[in-house]
């Protein structure tokens, strides 16, 4: 067997790895990247990317039927599945080869490719071919999805995520389980691409909504676009000659039997440390595997191992990857000097429609930390002027702030232009403005941000900083 001898291992080359990679080789040259699979990060493969894609094609849809309320009439639309889904899977891959070239381009002998193992905390073995000793290793191996066990009886029937994107032709109907954010965005996608769509979930959650009565608004939403249970009770799957039959309770408890074409499993997503026999590093780990390490310095115990992105299940999103392998790959690369590394406010969206927001401490989060001293401002996006002009007037806002200091704390959005709110938001967050600074923001008119406005004014006064102010008032407009 081949031995090489290594300052710094990564294990994986996505988002994370190849992020730790770069920082590390500003410390040394004597780096390896391992990747078992093809190159390509989670995003441009089978997340972020290819769904936007898909989203983008059933905003086009949503745009030609719903012309009429402004008296525009296109005709009859017709949704071309194929044409659909050959551009979804003909973008993805142009993203995909940015991704391939730019790994490519690092130095043959830093690449390893192949399944990496420990046999101890300092050695690797890829493909039983190569001993690794390593003073230093990244684990960066990402996530894969998650299939509850008793979803298999779909068969063949069975899709997910991960498969969607390579369909080459939309189905008549599918069942969704899950109503997460791969769930919510996929359903809703496919459902305006004129597919049939019934969604169920486990539990009552939605999406990453914690907010109560944002859910509520929600859950109205969507279920006048497809039917949608945040809590089945499925009674049964089976494998059927025409496709997948799926029995449930309806609403009135009354049992229920539907067949679709396919079942996609959006239920998450598990890290992949199941081959990486991590229990020979003599680390402490979680009950999923996962070893237990400090957010801040991704540092696994007081070990030279590190731990980055999807794999470690923290906040398994791509900019908080790229945060992650920055900071374990220059702990790594410095290590035994380990610093705590910027974390930057939570900022979440859900790309929907209406879209979903979070930024900043959650509700929960605003009532455990305030002990109870916050006040929650709001906006219904009914009245607001510019959301009524395009007619994109579903949602509610709300935002937290904290008695006493009338600092920002958080808020959860669903509606229009929540992407862009949401980013606002969480910049003011993690700035420590208070609520009063934003309200000194400019806010023109007319746009979306005026809702912002009318939600901050209402925190603000009912933190007793600021007074009253009138409904509708004619300096910002109807509703803002």
């Amino acid at each position: 067997m081949k031995t090489r001898e290594i300052d710094v291992a990564v294990i994986g080359s996505g988002t994370a790895g190849m992020v730790a990679y770069r920082q590390a080789r500003k410390f040394t040259d004597s780096v390896v990247m391992i990747e078992r699979g093809p190159y390509g990060t989670t995003c441009a493969r089978v997340g972020c990317m290819p769904s936007k894609l898909l989203i983008a094609a059933a905003d086009a849809a949503n745009g030609v039927s719903s012309a009429g309320m402004f008296g525009v009439h296109a005709g009859d639309l017709r949704v071309d599945g194929a044409a659909v889904m050959k551009r979804v899977r003909t973008e993805r891959d142009r993203f995909v080869g940015f991704v391939v070239e730019a790994v490519e381009d690092f130095p043959a002998e830093h690449r390893v490719r192949g399944q990496a193992r420990f046999v101890g905390p300092d050695t690797l073995v890829v493909d039983d071919q190569i001993e690794i000793r390593a003073q230093r290793v990244v684990i960066a191996t990402g996530s894969t999805t998650n299939i509850p066990e008793f979803l298999k009886a779909a068969g063949n029937r069975l899709a997910t995520s991960d498969d969607l994107f390579d369909w080459t032709d939309l189905p008549e109907s599918v069942a969704v389980f899950g109503p997460g954010v791969i769930g919510l965005e996929l359903g809703q996608a496919l459902a305006r691409l004129g597919v049939g769509i019934r969604m169920f979930g486990v539990g009552g959650k939605l999406g990453p909504i914690q907010d109560e009565e944002i859910r509520e608004v929600a859950l109205a939403a969507f279920n006048r676009e497809f039917p949608l249970d945040p809590d089945a009770d499925v009674q049964n799957i089976e494998r059927v000659e025409n496709g997948v039959a799926i029995t449930f309770a309806g609403k009135g408890g009354d049992r229920q039997t539907e067949t679709f074409d396919y079942l996609l499993a959006a239920t998450g997503r598990r890290p992949n440390v199941e081959s990486l026999d991590l229990e020979t590093t003599g680390l402490e780990l979680d009950d999923r595997g996962v070893p237990l390490f400090d957010r801040h310095t991704l540092q696994c115990g007081d070990s030279p191992i590190f731990i980055a992105g999807d794999v470690n299940n923290d906040l398994p999103l791509l900019h908080e990857a790229a945060d992650e392998g920055r900071i374990a790959g220059t702990n790594a690369g410095r290590y035994p000097e380990v610093r705590t590394g910027l974390r930057r406010t939570p900022l979440a969206v859900v790309f929907t429609s209406p879209q979903i927001a979070t930024a900043g401490w959650t509700i929960q989060q605003a009532d455990e930390r305030c002990k109870g001293c916050f006040e929650v401002g709001s906006v219904n996006f009914e009245n607001q002027g510019r959301a009524r002009v395009m007619g994109r007037n579903t949602g509610l806002l709300r935002v937290y702030g904290e008695h006493g200091s009338g600092r920002f704390l958080g808020a959860e959005m669903l509606g229009p232009a929540a992407e862009h709110i949401g980013h606002l938001l969480a910049w003011s967050a993690q700035q420590g403005l208070t609520v009063s600074q934003m309200l000194d923001m400019p806010y023109y008119h007319p746009v979306v941000e005026e809702g912002l406005r009318t939600a901050l004014r209402d925190l603000n006064r009912k933190l007793r900083i600021g007074g009253e102010f009138p409904e509708g008032c004619l300096d910002c407009g109807p509703g803002s």
